[in-house]
């Protein structure tokens, strides 16, 4: 890939990557709030800002690595300081505060479908026509498509029950403490587990099929 591809794939990502992760985990900063824990509040984490987010392997040198791999996008922000013990009842909150992560992607999943059906029919909203015309009214189309990739895929993959990850820790929260305790014990290797999937190209086709699903789905609805 040539430089200028280079430049014109970042500009198309960086936006839609650095929201994804950043709000991902804020999300789950606000929710462990709720339920107990003000760690990330006491640490200045609970907010927007994305340079407070960012990790330079997680959030640049790992996605931008499964760009050009083609695979799954991947990655993540620094992660949020969430104290579980502080939480009014850790086990069962841990569910809610893992699961806002993904539930966050959703949430911009749906946004940037809604952005993608504005930029492709631009007569509808004649004050955004003046701003987004010509060659930019085709990078925010662009734009909107990063953002749904990146989302579906850090949705799905958050989901997979390989702790660290959103859906580990969501089961071990529902399963007894015995079978919850021997999930704990994996997620010391969830990293590696999750790096591998990604550099052998693994996660396409367990994932690929329900990304299409929703895809169609979200057709249907738009």
């Amino acid at each position: 890939m040539n430089n200028g591809n280079w430049i014109a794939q970042i500009a198309v990502y960086a936006i839609p990557v650095l929201l994804a992760l950043t709000v991902h985990e804020v999300a789950r900063g606000y929710v462990a709030k709720y339920f107990g824990d003000d760690t990330a509040e006491q640490e200045g984490r609970l907010t927007f800002n994305a340079l407070r987010h960012v990790d330079p392997i997680g959030t640049v040198l790992l996605p931008l690595l499964t760009l050009v791999l083609g695979s799954f996008m991947f990655g993540w922000a620094k992660p949020m300081p969430i104290a579980f013990e502080k939480l009014r009842n850790p086990k069962a909150d841990m569910f809610w505060v893992s699961a806002a992560g993904p539930a966050a992607n959703l949430l911009m999943l749906l946004f940037w479908g809604v952005v993608l059906v504005i930029s492709l029919d631009m007569n509808l909203f004649p004050a955004l026509k003046m701003i987004f015309a010509g060659e930019a009214e085709g990078w925010l189309a662009n734009v909107a498509g990063a953002g749904l990739r990146i989302n579906m895929s850090l949705m799905l993959i958050n989901l997979l029950p390989i702790p660290p990850l959103a859906g580990g820790r969501m089961l071990i929260s529902l399963l007894p403490d015995r079978a919850a305790m021997a999930m704990v014990r994996v997620e010391p290797y969830g990293f590696f587990i999750m790096i591998g999937l990604v550099a052998t190209n693994a996660l396409s086709p367990i994932l690929g099929p329900v990304a299409f699903t929703v895809y169609r789905v979200m057709d249907l609805v738009m």
